[in-house]
């Protein structure tokens, strides 16, 4: 075991030395590199990795948004490709890595729209402004169509039954609807609309190719033999909600039909990773790398999140996952993995060899991930935002930012340790026994998953006129709490359903917070995994599209010009093979221990062991000897609390049956599945698992009886939603006769 400063803490620069150090120097000469670009909704960011999947360099850019009418929330492509440009060229400087050896990029995004010109991509206003043609981008969260999504919805077509049952307001066809119905007619006409990430791929490439990802998960395309889909898309359901202009010629507005399109056979609707085409060379030059530099297709970028956290080898056996992996090969070792991506909100993502209908969970969509595999997506609507509300709205607030200061803890872990304080001093018999009698119910922003209801609010009974730090300590373990038996109301719902859930693999920057990953545990009654890149899972996870493609290239493809120069880059194929030996990158990835992120902060969940969640701080500002010595850089950062960084149905059955007969004899798309899991499985690395207690530990009773009063508290307000609704409706008929 490496002593003295952590790994985990080094700079850029040191691991990079470190990795030469252990590679030596004529292996690391030949070593291939990708990047990774992840847009979200506040900022671009890029990555650069090895071919063992250690993070060299990482930068992000502010992306504006702009908001002129409440609900109408949009951005520019042309800033958000430049601010692209601008972190792909920072990371390859501060890497120092030869830019002729990257040899793959991988972009994820928002799910947002994007309008350009037909054939000359020229960007397109989407008002309210139609005449600023700089503002092309509806931002997923734009609430503008809820006209349109009603009037789709009512349609109940079989296409609503793959997107949870309803369109969202957030996905695209309502916000397309939305621009026939109010741009003028002229630009709708010459319109061609694009998924985020997909219109990355469009600009990187030049080619028009589409990911099943956006266009199953966001857009309602049903891939070749789901419910007899011949195309693609739905003739006949784009007709019933208004929009014969996205069916005109052969759906060219939303990428064509779906089915092969170039010389070779391929299609234009494409896997996770799989090979779109090489950088352009106008793209090569405005990001700085060549164009020998292939793209994989795209992805949202919760299910970046997936490819970058779901592989992880774990430092611990988790024994139902490896009984279960006994049976499984390749990218179906997958399938049992929660992928829960958490930031502002928090995604739920899980792959399945069949389809899975889980009421208020959207899907199940195949081939977004692999060909032939389905997934489902659940998801709380606030969970960073939630603590951050919590944390700011309470009158002790602006005494924890000094304490928080005064003791240089994030204000996470100044409460969690202040938790374990209150054990004592109250003489409590836990953590969790100190909100026994705080009922916390934390839907304000409505429930995703799994009551799927806009209308939910929150709900806390057992709070007192206490204003003290204390109090505060105690609501936010409240909240927390809350968070944790809301993933296990969904991971049981998605198991009643069909699935079999044996892990939960977080990402994000709430799994620094040792309290929330304790009780997610213990609600759940799983083994939570934490990868080695906590906040940079997502943009890791799109560098390794990048790689997914390099590989699928090499084996598939026979573009010979493009693969000279690929290999010019390093040398003879014997030349390479003589410096890695057989086995490509799981080679490589056997040579050196695994190097823990320079972007990881250990502080909070180094730990595995059942133990107490922190060290004790007392009502006093405990010494800074507190923060644990292997902290290194980022031991002390600092969090916003604006930004948390720190059995199936008759009726259900029949339908799986009916659509599964058609899955993988019909996918549309083949072959890269296995490459993607090889690459993922090979790169990932090692992640740290917080086991639960046992199910008769006191906390785990505790917890499971607090959990039947969590399902009455969203059962009852409910009811009593729709009694007072009722009564209203009485009064208004009552108005109305007279």
């Amino acid at each position: 075991m490496h002593r003295g400063r952590s790994r985990s803490s080094m700079s850029i620069s040191q691991q990079r030395l470190f990795s030469q150090s252990m590679l030596g120097a004529s292996l690391e000469q030949r070593m291939i590199y990708y990047v990774g670009v992840d847009v979200g909704t506040g900022s671009a960011r890029a990555c650069l990795i090895d071919s063992m999947g250690n993070i060299l360099s990482l930068s992000e850019k502010p992306i504006q948004r702009e908001e002129l009418k409440p609900g109408y929330i949009t951005q520019s492509s042309k800033e958000i490709w430049n601010h692209i440009c601008y972190c792909v060229k920072s990371v390859v400087r501060d890497s120092g890595v030869d830019v002729d050896r990257i040899h793959g990029i991988g972009f994820d995004a928002t799910c947002s729209l994007v309008a350009v010109q037909q054939g000359s991509g020229e960007d397109v206003g989407v008002g309210p402004k139609f005449e600023n043609t700089d503002q092309n981008v509806i931002l997923w969260m734009d609430h503008r169509a809820v006209e349109e999504t009603l009037e789709i919805n009512a349609t109940g077509d079989k296409v609503l039954q793959y997107v949870g049952g309803q369109m969202s307001i957030e996905m695209e066809i309502p916000k397309i609807k939305w621009l026939k119905n109010n741009m003028p007619r002229e630009d709708f006409d010459k319109c061609v609309f694009y998924d985020l990430a997909d219109y990355l791929t469009f600009k990187a490439t030049g080619r028009g190719t589409r990911s099943f990802n956006s266009t199953v998960c966001k857009q309602g395309l049903l891939p070749i033999g789901v419910e007899g889909s011949t195309k693609g898309w739905s003739e006949s359901f784009l007709n019933e909600i208004g929009l014969p202009e996205l069916v005109a010629n052969d759906f060219e507005k939303l990428g064509g039909s779906v089915h092969p399109k170039d010389e070779n056979g391929r299609s234009n609707f494409l896997s996770a990773g799989e090979y779109v085409g090489a950088l352009s060379p106008e793209a090569a030059a405005d990001l700085g790398l060549t164009d020998h530099c292939v793209v994989g297709s795209g992805v949202i970028d919760a299910y970046a999140g997936w490819v970058g956290a779901v592989a992880a080898q774990t430092d611990e056996e988790i024994p139902e996952l490896t009984q279960c992996e006994k049976e499984k090969t390749g990218i179906d070792k997958a399938t049992g993995r929660l992928a829960a991506v958490a930031g502002t909100s928090t995604c739920h993502v899980a792959l399945a060899k069949d389809p899975i209908f889980v009421p208020g969970v959207w899907g199940p969509y195949r081939d977004v991930m692999a060909p032939g595999f389905w997934c489902a997506e659940g998801g709380q609507s606030c969970t960073g935002a939630l603590l951050a509300h919590v944390l700011s709205t309470h009158p002790a607030y602006t005494e924890l930012e000094h304490l928080s200061e005064s003791t240089t803890l994030s204000k996470f872990d100044y409460l969690n340790s202040r938790l374990e304080s209150l054990v004592q001093t109250r003489n409590e018999r836990s953590v969790v026994a100190l909100a026994k009698h705080l009922f916390f119910y934390g839907d304000y922003h409505g429930n995703r998953s799994p009551i799927a209801d806009p209308n939910m609010r929150a709900a806390i009974i057992g709070q007192s006129m206490d204003n003290s730090v204390d109090d505060l300590a105690i609501t936010y373990l409240g909240a927390c709490e809350f968070i944790a038996q809301q993933t296990r109301q969904i991971v049981e719902t998605m198991c009643k359903a069909g699935h079999h859930i044996s892990s939960v693999y977080m990402s994000g920057g709430q799994c620094r917070n040792g309290l929330l990953m304790r009780l997610l545990a213990d609600c759940t009654g799983l083994p939570i995994v934490i990868p080695r890149y906590i906040d940079a899972a997502v943009v890791f996870g799109s560098a390794l599209l990048g790689a997914v493609a390099s590989e699928s290239f090499n084996a598939h493809h026979a573009q010979t010009d493009l693969k000279k120069r690929r290999a010019s880059s390093l040398g003879s194929k014997e030349q390479i093979m003589a410096s890695i030996g057989k086995g490509g990158l799981n080679r490589l990835t056997n040579l050196a221990a695994d190097q823990p992120s320079p972007y990881t902060a250990p502080h909070a969940t180094a730990s595995t062991s059942n133990g107490s969640y922190f060290p004790v701080v007392g009502p006093d500002p405990p010494s800074p000897k507190a923060i644990p010595e292997d902290a290194g850089e980022h031991g002390t950062d600092e969090e916003d609390p604006v930004s948390f960084k720190s059995v199936k149905s008759t009726a259900q059955a029949g339908l799986a049956e009916k659509t599964q007969s058609n899955t993988r004899a019909n996918s549309a798309s083949s072959g890269n599945g296995e490459e993607l899991w090889k690459v993922m499985y090979d790169m990932t690395g090692g992640g740290k698992v917080v086991q639960p207690n046992p199910e008769s530990h006191p906390d785990r009773v505790l917890l499971n009886a607090k959990y039947k009063i969590f399902l009455d508290m969203a059962n009852t307000q409910r009811q009593y939603r729709a009694a007072i609704d009722r009564v209203e409706t009485n009064l208004k008929a009552s108005a109305g006769q007279k």
